[in-house]
């Protein structure tokens, strides 16, 4: 089995572009708990058995160093629901402060990404049951839909990725981290084609 024990950077810095370009990496592609853990055993695109063991939380475009070989890290896409509020009348801003305060009033313990006009949850649970929950607390015109992201979206400080009040409840520690947002309606540095499907309309009333 190869293992990858050395951790290089991210394919994004100009040091280690610079050594993938003479390379014939290796690319393996890791979920949300793989990607948290110290020691991982998985399979390579090529089917190569590869152990990581780095020590560290990876990343989407981490580059590490199997010997001789380099490896390419992606992860895995993951289920969320997506609340968009573009169509909505009310202030952007205000819409979202109020999803933040209900997020964290109703101890979910749900994980949320907040870019631009739109709210990311996790669908931790069924999506029928995560509706019913937050249907209350939105203006007419927003929408409910779901898409595949980047498991990194909900992160804590996920460096360079934009997010607007990215918040996360841990119980009565709720805290929240604020950068640049941006639409996640296109491709950005997630990966992936961002789009939203099944989307359907919220009234205030709590029929959908």
């Amino acid at each position: 089995m190869l293992v990858a024990d050395s951790y290089l950077g991210h394919r994004s810095e100009d040091a280690v572009a610079a050594r993938l370009e003479d390379a014939e990496p290796l690319s393996v592609t890791v979920d949300d708990t793989d990607r948290r853990r110290s020691r991982v055993r998985t399979t390579a695109a090529d089917g190569t058995d590869l152990g990581i063991v780095v020590a560290r939380e990876l990343r989407d475009g981490d580059v590490l160093e199997a010997d001789d070989r380099l490896v390419v890290v992606s992860l895995a896409r993951t289920a969320a629901l997506v609340v968009d509020f573009a169509e909505a009348g009310a202030s952007t801003a205000a819409t979202l402060a109020a999803v933040e305060l209900g997020h964290a009033a109703g101890n979910r313990h749900w994980d949320l990404a907040v870019e631009g006009a739109r709210a990311y949850l996790p669908l931790a649970e069924r999506r029928e049951r995560m509706e019913d929950e937050i249907r209350p607390h939105l203006p007419s015109g927003a929408t409910i839909g779901t898409a595949d992201v980047s498991p990194a979206l909900f992160d804590e400080g996920s460096g360079g990725s934009g997010h607007s009040g990215h918040s996360h409840d841990h119980g009565s520690d709720a805290h929240t981290h604020t950068s640049g947002g941006h639409d996640h309606a296109h491709d950005h540095a997630h990966g992936g084609d961002g789009h939203v499907h099944g989307v359907h309309d919220i009234d205030p009333g709590g029929q959908s």
